[in-house]
């Protein structure tokens, strides 16, 4: 049993034969790579049928119409690719950017000095030089001219200020360890 071919479709594969070409031609000046040229004219064609109903039947007026259409097709693709972040290739400025575990480590680090900033700066002196910079209390306490017991006191109060100050920045939880 042969299928009927209503009328749209028979005016759909007339304007697609007879300005397939045409369309190609003129798409493949604005896009290099030919599929794609292949896939708006698709879309082109796509919105006449959509738009059946705006077609003149004069084939000067026909071909005007469709030209119009795809030169609007091609902007929006134009448009849409100018939205899409670019592919970089160049390796310094791929390898720049931090990867997942230096970007927590980076969060991390920030929120440290944050919390850094917020101590006395006493406090601060003592947790740079024992923590960050390795010195033993009796070194600590040399650098900083202060007795040995000075230095291990601004540590105990130091520690349990940090512990405070990230539990208010929600870093801990309260009663947590550090």
């Amino acid at each position: 049993m042969k299928r009927r071919v209503s009328p749209d479709e028979q005016l759909m594969t007339a304007l697609y034969t007879e300005h397939y070409a045409v369309l190609i031609n003129f798409v493949s000046r604005y896009v290099s790579d030919r599929h794609k040229a292949e896939d708006l004219v698709q879309e082109t064609l796509l919105r006449a049928w959509k738009h059946i109903d705006h077609l003149d039947p004069e084939p000067g007026r026909t071909r005007s119409y469709l030209l119009t259409i795809a030169r609007n097709v091609v902007t929006n693709a134009w448009r849409a690719e100018q939205r899409r972040p670019r592919l970089v290739s160049d390796e310094t400025a791929v390898n720049s950017v931090p990867s997942a575990d230096n970007v927590d480590q980076m969060v991390e680090g920030w929120l440290v000095a944050e919390a850094l900033e917020r101590l006395s700066p006493e406090h601060r002196a003592v947790i740079q030089a024992m923590y960050y910079e390795g010195q033993s209390v009796a070194d600590a306490a040399r650098r900083l001219s202060v007795p040995e017991g000075t230095v291990k006191s601004r540590a105990y109060y130091a520690v349990r200020a940090l512990r405070a100050v990230f539990e208010e920045m929600g870093m801990l939880r309260s009663g947590g360890a550090a």
